[in-house]
């Protein structure tokens, strides 16, 4: 793909300046960033992509919330708008950050919709993020777009600890003393935030009214690459804890950051790429396979376990939830496949591979 215009919001994070990476060269790239862009760095300390790289990247501010004249000129005519934007899952679901998280995706969707209707010359395609945490945690089979289970019920979903159990009683007895066993704070603590929250977003996507510009929303996978959530597995490696999480039977679906952004081009090659895709490598594998090639990819003999109790300590210490680790996320590309897209890194050994030998040994301290 070559001179066409892609505006990427939200484009600041790991994924974003992967796919600005990937098109940036051959292409001009226009980011709308919440974020500060000058000190040039992302979330994890990396230096953000630019022209004095050899890029055709362009940074706008945006408040996520407002369409603004001094990046609306750059949806005119746009060949893709790819919507990123949205708070990290990566917190505590108290009642603040989950309004924070809806809200920013909402938000952002909604708006980048009322830029595309505004502007005399609609973008060709419009890729709203979604999320394969929509299916529930699925352990006897993958799901795909046509038969996955979409549950937004907690029994459907992650497995109760103990730890859990403890923290629902206390939200339950809470709820009931101060709004009763009827009211919607009570009945809302049956549901699962995290998918309930891929609905409202996936819904509020396809609810924009744009009728010249084709949409496709890619339900995607944990996000394999030279950075993003690597960072804290070898973080992990060079603790020594780089066995399994939980009891790691969970399944742990992925793709590689060079297929994602090949699957953004795909769907723009092929006109008829609309609606709903799973963007996933075929071949899911457990939480323990992932680990162990993982260790044998950087000469890590042997790792210890993170046991269930362990990660529910260690989640509220710093602020994060363990579901984003022990939920069985076991989905499969249905439609890509069926399509005709071919990925490149189709298991997860070629993938861990080539990230390994492309990241900066003396960063991680791998060998």
């Amino acid at each position: 793909m070559e001179n066409k215009k892609i505006v990427i919001a939200g484009g600041t994070g790991f994924i974003g300046q992967a796919m600005a990476r990937y098109f940036g060269k051959n292409n001009h790239v226009v980011i709308l960033t919440r974020q500060s862009v000058t000190g040039h760095n992302n979330t994890y300390g990396s230096a953000l992509l630019k022209a004095a790289d050899g890029y055709n990247i362009t940074y706008w501010r945006w408040d996520g919330k407002h369409v603004e004249r001094h990046w609306l000129h750059d949806i005119e005519g746009a060949d893709i708008v790819i919507n990123l934007a949205g708070k990290s899952v990566n917190c505590r679901y108290n009642d603040r950050n989950k309004k924070e998280v809806l809200d920013s995706r909402i938000d952002a969707t909604r708006t980048i919709g009322e830029a595309i209707r505004q502007v005399k010359q609609a973008p060709a395609l419009w890729i709203n993020a979604a999320s394969a945490t929509i299916y529930h945690h699925a352990t006897d089979r993958p799901q795909d777009e046509e038969h996955g289970v979409i549950s937004d019920l907690k029994n459907d979903n992650m497995p109760w600890s103990l730890l859990d159990r403890v923290r629902f009683a206390g939200k339950r007895l809470k709820a009931a003393l101060l709004h009763g066993k009827r009211s919607e704070q009570y009945q809302a603590l049956a549901k699962d935030f995290s998918v309930g929250i891929c609905r409202q977003w996936e819904q509020a996507f396809l609810d924009e009214n744009t009728p010249d510009t084709r949409k496709v929303a890619l339900r995607t996978a944990i996000t394999l690459g030279a950075g993003g959530v690597m960072v804290p597995y070898f973080n992990l490696l060079k603790a020594g804890l780089g066995g399994h999480q939980g009891d790691g039977r969970q399944m742990y679906s992925w793709i590689h950051e060079e297929d994602l952004c090949r699957i953004v081009e795909w769907c723009y090659e092929h006109g008829t790429a609309n609606g709903i895709y799973n963007c996933v490598a075929p071949n899911a594998v457990t939480n323990k396979t992932f680990m162990d090639m993982l260790r044998a990819a950087t000469g890590h003999r042997f790792g210890l376990p993170a046991f269930t109790w362990m990660l529910e300590l260690g989640a509220a210490m710093i602020g994060t939830e363990t579901e984003l680790i022990l939920k069985s996320r076991w989905v499969a590309p249905g439609r890509l496949l069926r399509e005709g897209f071919r990925f490149r890194y189709s298991t997860a050994r070629e993938a861990i591979g080539n990230i390994v030998a492309r990241t900066p040994r003396k960063r991680y301290h791998l060998f």
